[in-house]
């Protein structure tokens, strides 16, 4: 009896040992480290939430002007449409280049090069040039076959490959500049493999580049095909939304600096040759190539009411990679190309310090960061340490404000506020680590993935039967980061709903649940193996 009672004491007794050794240490730590240091971090996010809310106000402001005195793209350049000429004939109308770069694209190769084929435009005077980097000989072999059943039509298509992937999608648009025929195309324009233009794209586009000489690039917005599959394509629809009818307009209107897409975009030929080219050094090659324009003194237009269809990540996996590569990527541009910015002597002083400042450094680093380290990291950790205390106006009033200017793009979407916070808040886990390797150079600095379309998949989920085993086993569902600081935010919640003052548990335990949610996979659209 006397060893079941000393076996049964003694671990409740050893566990008390460890948690009060962890409570010396803690209370040793605390003073001297631990507040300092959780002091200097509320002062640097309340200095990053001052630059992001007057960046946002900024362009809250601008984007008002622009809608009530009308500052249209065709009010602030010429245009007008190209005329016939009964001598010149088609040769009135400059020669085309489409370019359309893919790599495994199963689900939407057919779409991609139907609506390319599809362009209204002089037949002579267009050519579709497929770039298939695909590595599945099935697939390689359906492409090819749908870009000779569109030839046996009439149009001018060419499919061209290439015995590597240096470069990815850089290196693919670079090689295909690279063909004879390209050097008689006056223009260029660049739709990734999901994108399906109108027929009246180029007609809309190219007399922009045709009566401004000073323009080397007209912009598209993209519109989402799949933006109600789910509520994660609704929370990125209102991100992204944000950024086409925000912030590109309002670069645009401004005549200061606004990145391309990297699709559903023209580029006058010249102006990409004089730029230097397409470039592989970083994972936003769009962005370096919209940057180096820029510098070289060209103007970019964006038309904001043409639309080009798109199909938004469905699956968790796939946006996860996407929004590594489009925060590293900025970021490490940003390395590179500061100083250069800083010392061109081509553009404004205004232009510099726009690019500079606000493109790059509050847009594309301290958005990123403050968004996760406050909120996820900061907040939280002043519940477990209350000396030091977050002002209401830094952690509740800026931020509602900021939320509520990006929501402005989707007005639809008004009532998903809660949950978008929620969402990006767990993206900012992802956005945050990729933007220190960005600006570090670490191990998955130049990591390309291609983001995976679902494409006609998605038109048959519903409908065919398929087995209820998906394709992603246990492992790959379970994300392990996204759980760790679900776990931080729920005990840093327990801690405050028992001793708190401030009511900060309501949202970090909303907040946990949500990292939670993220860290079982159970976000995003699931196809079914067939």
């Amino acid at each position: 009896m006397d060893r079941l009672q000393s076996t049964s004491i003694f671990p409740g007794t050893f566990q008390d040992e460890i948690t009060g050794q962890f409570r010396l240490i803690w209370q040793v730590l605390k003073a001297p480290l631990i507040v300092p240091v959780l002091q200097l971090l509320v002062q640097l996010c309340l200095a990053m939430s001052i630059m992001l809310f007057m960046e946002r106000l900024y362009m809250g402001i601008v984007i008002i002007f622009v809608k009530l005195f009308g500052r249209k793209p065709h009010k602030r350049y010429k245009w007008e449409p190209i005329k016939d000429d009964v001598e010149l004939g088609n040769s009135a109308y400059p020669m085309v280049l489409v370019q359309i770069p893919m790599y495994n694209e199963k689900e939407v190769y057919r779409l991609s090069i139907g609506a390319a084929c599809g362009l209204s435009w002089p037949s002579d005077r267009i050519i579709i040039q497929v770039l298939d980097d695909s590595t599945d000989p099935a697939i390689k072999s359906l492409v090819e076959t749908e870009c000779q059943r569109w030839a046996s039509k009439g149009i001018n298509i060419k499919y061209e490959i290439r015995d590597n992937r240096k470069g990815y999608k850089a290196g693919a648009l670079k090689e295909g500049m690279k063909h004879s025929y390209v050097k008689q195309c006056h223009y260029v324009a660049i739709f990734d493999a999901d994108f399906q233009p109108e027929p009246d794209f180029l007609w809309r586009t190219v007399p922009f580049l045709v009566h401004n000489p000073q323009i080397a690039l007209v912009q598209a917005r993209w519109k989402f095909v799949n933006a109600d599959e789910c509520l994660m394509t609704r929370m990125q629809e209102m991100s992204l939304d944000y950024h086409f009818k925000v912030e590109q307009e309002v670069g645009s209107s401004t005549y200061a600096f606004f990145g391309f897409n990297g699709t559903a975009g023209v580029w006058r030929t010249s102006a990409l040759n004089e730029a230097g080219g397409w470039k592989d050094r970083t994972t936003v090659e769009d962005m370096d190539l919209a940057v180096r324009a820029s510098l070289k003194g060209w103007k970019f237009v964006y038309v904001g009411d043409l639309t080009v269809k798109n199909e938004l990540p469905g699956t968790f996996k796939a946006y996860r990679y996407q929004q590594h590569r489009w925060s590293c990527g900025p970021a490490n541009l940003f390395k590179k190309m500061a100083s250069e910015i800083a010392k061109n002597k081509k553009v404004s002083a205004w232009k510099k310090f726009y690019v500079i400042y606000s493109f790059f450094f509050v847009r594309k680093i301290v958005a990123h960061i403050l968004t996760f380290t406050l909120y996820c990291v900061v907040l939280p950790a002043t519940v477990l340490v209350p000396e030091v205390e977050v002002p209401k106006w830094g952690a509740i009033y800026i931020p509602s404000i900021i939320t509520i200017l990006n929501a402005v793009g989707t007005p639809r979407s008004f009532h998903l506020l809660i949950f978008w916070v929620l969402f990006e808040n767990v993206m900012s886990l992802h956005r945050t680590k990729a933007t220190f390797i960005g600006l570090l150079e670490a191990g998955r600095v130049n990591e390309w993935v291609v983001t995976e379309k679902l494409g006609d998949a998605l038109k048959t989920k519903f409908t065919a039967k398929t087995p209820r085993k998906s394709r992603l086993k246990i492992g790959e569902r379970l994300h392990l980061l996204e759980l760790g600081v679900g776990g931080y935010l729920f005990f840093c919640g327990c801690q405050d709903f028992a001793f708190g003052k401030n009511s900060y548990f309501i949202f970090l335990f909303l907040q946990s649940f949500a990292f939670f949610i993220a860290g079982i996979g159970y976000v995003g659209t699931f196809i079914h193996n067939t």
